[in-house]
């Protein structure tokens, strides 16, 4: 991966709480799996397993926990896709 592409994710990760913090609050947005389950009765415990709910970590202002979400994201993208080369360069050897 080259610098560009680190910078653009850097960029991307940064601005993110924008969209997913201050303009979806702004225009009521809600995730429609939410709206489904509420409209189904269904308490978010019973389909929420997810140790970073809604993109937040307990202690942190809201816009920090959506960086530090979209940090743990795409780093785990990213060490899944060395992984996956790793295997087919050794595979094509």
């Amino acid at each position: 991966m080259s610098r560009r592409h680190i910078y653009l994710l850097i960029a991307l990760i940064v601005i993110s709480p924008v969209f997913g913090v201050y303009l979806a609050n702004l225009v009521g947005y809600h995730e429609p799996l939410d709206i489904i389950a509420e409209e189904l009765g269904l308490s978010e415990a019973e389909f929420n397993w997810t140790p970073l709910k809604d993109y937040m970590v307990p202690g942190l202002p809201e816009w920090l926990g959506y960086i530090l979400t979209g940090i743990i994201g795409v780093s785990i993208m990213l060490l899944l896709e060395a992984i996956v080369r790793h295997f087919i360069l050794r595979k094509n050897k």
